[in-house]
């Protein structure tokens, strides 16, 4: 083997270049190794964040979840439980009243049905006599201040009919709905039950004689 001569020996001028030599070597090495550690350290902190995140979102939706829920439930517990629909083919009756029968049910339904029928038949009428009103007012040139008065409060009555036939039609309709839905018979204003009595004497009835009455003294 040759034999490694130490330091000491090394003549001066080549001494210095080998002192140089060791720190270039030495800044190399620092750099490589910096740069090694620099992806790492940087792909730690991603994976950090990314976790970060990933934890935020799963405590967010959790909270919208629970929102969503608190929500529902507000709503649902805001709707008294009297107006709630009744059990279907269950219509409510007041203390003392005996309940609904099958039969009695179709005969109220009937009843809003033909109603219904016959105020559409009405309501067709009027309109179209007031058509006829109104086209035979265009062409009445000498008609003298009678007539056009007499055919001018003709047309406001038919006018007038078919406005509180539209009515009556709506609150027929509302009744079907409420027969379908099971809270026919029950008051829309305090929840409590009609009375049996009082909706087969007005079948169209949506408010208790109590709150009829209050709204009337209004």
């Amino acid at each position: 083997m040759p034999r490694v001569r130490s330091r000491s020996t090394v003549p001066a001028r080549f001494a210095s270049r080998i002192t140089e030599c060791e720190g270039v070597a030495a800044m190399v090495v620092k750099k490589t190794a910096a740069k090694k550690t620099t992806p790492a350290k940087k792909a730690a902190t991603v994976a950090k964040k990314t976790v970060a995140k990933k934890t935020v979102a799963k405590k967010t939706g959790a909270k919208k979840v629970v929102a969503k829920k608190t929500a529902a439930g507000a709503v649902a517990s805001a709707v008294p439980a009297s107006r709630a629909a009744d059990e279907p083919g269950v219509l409510p009756v007041r203390p003392g009243e005996d309940p609904w029968s099958a039969a009695e049910v179709l005969q109220a339904r009937a009843e809003l049905l033909a109603e219904a029928e016959r105020l559409r038949a009405e309501i067709a009428s009027s309109e179209a006599s007031v058509a006829g009103l109104l086209r035979d007012s265009g062409g009445g040139a000498g008609d003298d201040d009678a007539d056009t008065g007499s055919k001018n409060i003709s047309r406001e009555h038919e006018m007038s009919l078919a406005a509180t036939a539209r009515e009556t039609l709506a609150q027929s309709e509302h009744a079907l709905e409420r027969l379908d839905e099971g809270t026919y018979g029950r008051c829309e204003s305090c929840g409590n039950a009609i009375g049996k009595a009082r909706m087969q004497a007005f079948p169209r009835a949506t408010l208790c004689i109590d709150c009829k009455q209050r709204q009337e003294r209004r």
